[in-house]
């Protein structure tokens, strides 16, 4: 991962970041582990609530803003991670903090903390308010190229996504783990044509967006 600890801006967005003050601090957890049955190593990310006013549905790395008693982006993601899904900090070894990543919509500079789970435990929705899953996605999942696409959101945004598990991973989320994958040297060549369009926060919620992972010539590709 020595690479992924000299990782630049530039390899996850071309939006620059903010120097003006704007965007509030945030950071999320890139946690990899030992999967016990992948023969590989394996990622966590949670699944938000479906009836939350913002991202419902969203597949997503444990994390949040930045307290003011957080000394560091390390101790945000791994106190976000705790209160979201039980993760015992003492069970997580930092690796290095990734650059600070620009989301304009909401107005987050969000560090993302890659991280190594050296003693994995039991981990659930600490929050079922917020949090309706939490899954360990195999890496060699991630990277079969039958499992990657890309989708397009009704803005016009297209951009990577994984279909694991019965999670739709894209967004903000999908954009770090596919720089990650690429910068461990991990990643697979994989059919960028393939673009579906993005299901609702319903059908995500329900499964329905397995279509997308198993059906792919039935959604439109440019």
């Amino acid at each position: 991962m020595t690479r992924a600890g000299q990782a630049r801006t530039s390899d996850f967005t071309r939006l620059p970041t903010p120097t003006d003050g704007r965007g509030r601090a945030s950071a999320v957890l890139v946690l990899l582990g030992g999967h016990p049955d992948a023969g590989g190593p394996d990622v966590l990310l949670l699944e938000r609530a479906a009836n939350l006013r913002t991202h419902p549905g969203q597949a997503a790395f444990p994390g949040g803003a930045t307290d003011p008693t957080d000394p560091d982006p390390a101790a945000t993601a791994l106190r976000e991670a705790y209160e979201e899904v039980g993760v015992d900090p003492v069970s997580v070894t930092v690796l290095a903090n990734l650059p600070r990543l620009w989301i304009p919509v909401s107005d987050f500079l969000v560090t993302p903390v890659l991280a190594w789970w050296h003693a994995p435990h039991p981990v659930h929705p600490r929050q079922p308010a917020e949090v309706a899953r939490v899954a360990r996605l195999p890496v060699p999942e991630l990277v079969d190229p039958a499992n990657r696409l890309q989708v397009r959101h009704p803005s016009g945004y297209v951009g990577p996504a994984f279909q694991v598990a019965g999670m739709l991973v894209w967004g903000f989320t999908a954009g770090v783990l596919a720089t990650v994958l690429e910068l461990a040297g991990w990643a697979r060549p994989w059919p960028r044509d393939r673009i579906a369009d993005l299901p609702s926060a319903s059908e995500r919620s329900t499964g329905a967006s397995d279509a997308v992972g198993s059906s792919a010539s039935a959604w439109p590709v440019l």
